[in-house]
């Protein structure tokens, strides 16, 4: 199985609600990133950090496929 294919299968419920929780880490680093005051060092440096771990727990979660099959096996 290829990246794309991996992209395009179906993610399970769990890694569906991590990935829109790594989205959400990320875009509240990239506003503590990106603010338009002056912040303190420490709170920068937790915005670069949230902005990683965002993206990594989204593009994970995303990669994360159910590859078997939910009907009972008849043997």
């Amino acid at each position: 199985m290829n990246i794309l294919n991996r992209f395009q299968a179906p993610t399970p419920k769990l890694f569906q609600n991590l990935r829109n929780l790594g989205l959400s880490l990320a875009a509240i680093g990239g506003v503590l990133i990106s603010a338009p005051v002056s912040l303190p060092t420490l709170l920068e440096s937790i915005g670069g950090y949230l902005t990683v771990a965002g993206g990594v727990l989204s593009a994970v979660s995303q990669l994360t496929i159910n590859d078997h099959d939910d009907t009972p096996n008849d043997e």
